[in-house]
């Protein structure tokens, strides 16, 4: 069986701490380097739940896509949840690691993932890495359909393909443009909008919306480069953000299966399929017509 180490530094060379962003926080949080691995459990998420899954599994090493501490802390104690997390994990030896922008960057990485759930034909990064001499790494994905479909067609598809939430997908634009090309970008995506105008993609698959950035990127969108009727403003599309990162799992769990076969490591891979995205419910809006509204304020 192979040492955490060992396995550490398969992951480091899939996803080098170096490419994640200065902000960020990614590498082993908790875990000893000469424990032995065995079974592994990847996860977008580190909170509780999940690290309850893992020892119940069995597992020696859960790798996660969000950091357990992104801004630092000064106490570990069991009283607050982060803390009990690290408890948990230290007590049943199970070592944990982050990927988290090093993933989103990668090839393949997050939108990588992402755009497969969807499949759809990735051309190549929206966002390119100038450190990639070949021009295959960096943020979200600019992306080709076999053929045409509309808004409403590529949305119906994202919400079967993609892990169910409450929230589903809410769509921006007219549901009947044709779409022929999409740009995606797992987890939050409307600091990227300059950069999906300059794509000149039909649509925008991402997550976490805030309303005055997407009205006023679509209001822009129209204002500055009107389309014919065969070509409608740019449409975004916005998934819940576990959902649009949850398919790196699958894939980065593939990644490690096949370095496990070639090195005779034998590991026991696993994907968790428990959602912890944080919205559990939603209820439909009633159309809002002149007898519903009421007396005016």
């Amino acid at each position: 069986m192979p040492r955490l180490s060992e396995v550490i530094t398969a992951l480091e060379n899939l996803w080098p701490a170096a490419r994640a962003e200065s902000w960020d926080a990614v590498g082993t949080v908790v875990g000893d380097p000469e424990q032995e691995v065995t079974r592994v459990l990847f996860a977008v998420d580190p909170v509780q739940e999940i690290v309850d899954e893992a020892v119940k599994l069995g597992a020696d090493l859960l790798v996660t896509h969000h950091p357990l501490y992104l801004r630092g802390t000064t106490t570990v104690a069991a009283s607050t949840f982060k803390g009990r997390v690290v408890h948990t994990l230290i007590k049943h030896d199970v070592a944990l690691h982050v990927a988290h922008t090093n993933a989103d960057t990668a090839d393949p990485g997050v939108s990588d993932a992402l755009a497969g759930a969807l499949d759809l034909r990735v051309v190549g990064p929206l966002v390119p890495d100038a450190t990639d001499p070949s021009g295959r790494r960096g943020l979200g994905r600019v992306c080709e359909l076999d053929h045409p479909v509309s808004v409403r067609e590529l949305a119906a598809r994202a919400a079967e393909r993609l892990p169910a939430t409450a929230q589903g997908i809410r769509v921006a634009g007219d549901p009947e443009a044709v779409v022929r090309t999409v740009a995606v970008s797992g987890g939050s995506g409307d600091s990227l909008f300059d950069d999906v105008r300059a794509a000149g993609v039909d649509a925008f698959l991402t997550a976490d919306l805030r309303h005055h950035p997407a009205s006023e990127f679509l209001a822009d969108r129209a204002h500055s480069s009107p389309r014919d009727d065969a070509h409608s403003p740019l449409a975004l599309l916005d998934a819940a953000h576990w959902a649009t990162e949850w398919p790196w799992c699958e894939l980065a769990a593939a990644q490690l299966d096949e370095i496990s076969d070639r090195e005779g490591w034998d590991l026991r891979v696993h994907v968790s399929t428990t959602v912890t995205d944080p919205w559990t419910a939603h209820a439909a809006s009633t159309p809002i017509t002149s007898s519903s509204m009421g007396a005016p304020n």
